[in-house]
């Protein structure tokens, strides 16, 4: 994971001229919630990346303009669909970043994002995801 560009410029309204920022991801967490009896439950799963996830600048705004106490900013995050940038409610953006006066540099020390998919979406991406690992770690015997 890492920030290119200054993040902290990004505001609660999406704007165009923050392509130049990039937060680079190495993990999704694909969340649902399904009924069980009369509750709901939250289930989730974790995927590492072998090539980053990029979000661009343009894609993001900040939920709070507020400046956070402990420096953990939250982003609505934008699909864009031709020329149009929707938002997408489903899928949120957690980022921690740290000042270190020393060095004079803000240090991005946690990302965390999230996509929220229907319980017959999460079930058939986690059921494809598992094939392919156990396709990718899977080694063909040799008969002697």
């Amino acid at each position: 994971m890492k920030v290119i560009g200054n993040v902290l410029d990004i505001t609660p309204q999406r704007d165009s001229r923050h392509q130049g920022v990039e937060v680079h991801l190495d993990t999704v967490e694909y969340l649902t919630s399904k009924k069980d009896g009369r509750y709901y439950q939250d289930f989730e799963y974790e995927v590492e990346l072998e090539t980053p996830l990029v979000l661009t600048g343009d894609c993001l705004a900040r939920t709070d303009a507020r400046k956070p106490k402990d420096g953990e900013y939250e982003f609505k995050v934008f699909d864009k669909v031709g020329e149009e940038y929707v938002l997408n409610p489903d899928k949120k953006l957690y980022l921690t970043l740290e000042y270190d006066f020393d060095d004079d540099v803000t240090i991005l020390s946690s990302a965390y994002y999230s996509v929220t998919l229907s319980n017959e979406e999460f079930t058939k991406f986690k059921t494809e995801q598992e094939k392919e690992k156990s396709r990718k770690n899977w080694k063909g015997r040799k008969k002697s």
